[in-house]
């Protein structure tokens, strides 16, 4: 697919996915959202993509649903709509899928609101300028959060923020966003880009397989008991005897007192 609303460049083992519509502050039309599903997918089957970056062209991350776009949207009918939501990936972006383990990383500036912070909140770790704004903002025109935003934001920011932050839509600026967990680290304007691709290189230098199978134990573990969780986590560990690089690797170079060498990058 070529994609016209997007830039998708991998860098050795990063990936920056750029949402590229910025006379509309990188708001999500119907054309993005099918380039975004096809943008994961393809992060996500690369086997030479460890980490993926996403952020904004200009002075915005993601403004959210582009309402223009959403107007022109003649409202299918009660069973064309039903089939529609079992069956997409997501309305704005790839929202519905949990099949990523990789690390994802956001590099907020700007405005990243309404479908823009669920966009935000489908990374692991975000980086965030000074001058990003998040919020709930699309309680303004009676809109539901249908990415995420009532799954997700409880789970970073916790029951009673998210319940605040969703009921009132207020803003929330970059320093408020850190204190609350929302934002891992705040970056001066116009350097959260470049912190998170630094980030996203260290990170790409680690054992992946660890990483990929902790991710995917922590997510699924999500909502579940301690004892179940604990079951998914001790049956995880099963990864490590499966890897073309196993961990007796890194414990021989812990023995032995030097950094283990990788070569299947941990996998």
């Amino acid at each position: 697919m070529e994609y016209e609303t997007l830039r998708y460049e991998r860098d050795d083992h990063v990936v920056v996915l750029t949402y590229d519509r910025p006379d509309q502050r990188n708001a999500i039309s119907r054309q993005m959202n099918s380039e975004l599903h096809h943008a994961w997918q393809r992060f996500r089957d690369d086997d030479e993509a460890f980490v993926l970056v996403i952020t904004g062209a200009g002075d915005a991350f993601c403004a959210g649903w582009d309402l223009a776009d959403a107007a022109e949207w003649d409202q299918p009918d009660w069973d064309e709509f039903r089939v529609h939501l079992v069956n997409s990936a997501g309305v704005c972006g790839y929202t519905r899928k949990v099949d990523v383990f990789k690390p994802v990383i956001a590099a907020v500036n700007g405005w990243a609101v309404a479908a823009g912070l669920e966009t935000a909140l489908l990374a692991d770790i975000r980086i965030v300028a000074e001058n990003a704004v998040f919020g709930a903002l699309e309680r303004r025109w009676n809109i539901v959060g249908g990415d995420g935003m009532t799954v997700r934001l409880p789970l970073v920011v916790g029951y009673s923020k998210a319940m605040e932050l969703i009921i009132t839509g207020r803003p929330v600026d970059a320093r408020e966003a850190e204190r609350i967990g929302l934002a891992n680290e705040v970056v001066p304007e116009g350097q959260a880009l470049s912190r998170a691709v630094e980030l996203a290189h260290e990170i790409a230098k680690l054992p992946q397989g660890a990483i990929r199978s902790d991710k995917e134990t922590l997510m699924r573990n999500m909502g579940r008991t301690i004892e179940e969780g604990l079951r998914n986590e001790a049956e995880a560990t099963m990864s490590m005897f499966a890897r073309r690089d196993s961990h007796s690797i890194g414990a021989r170079a812990f023995k032995d007192g030097r950094r283990p060498e990788w070569p299947n990058h941990g996998l």
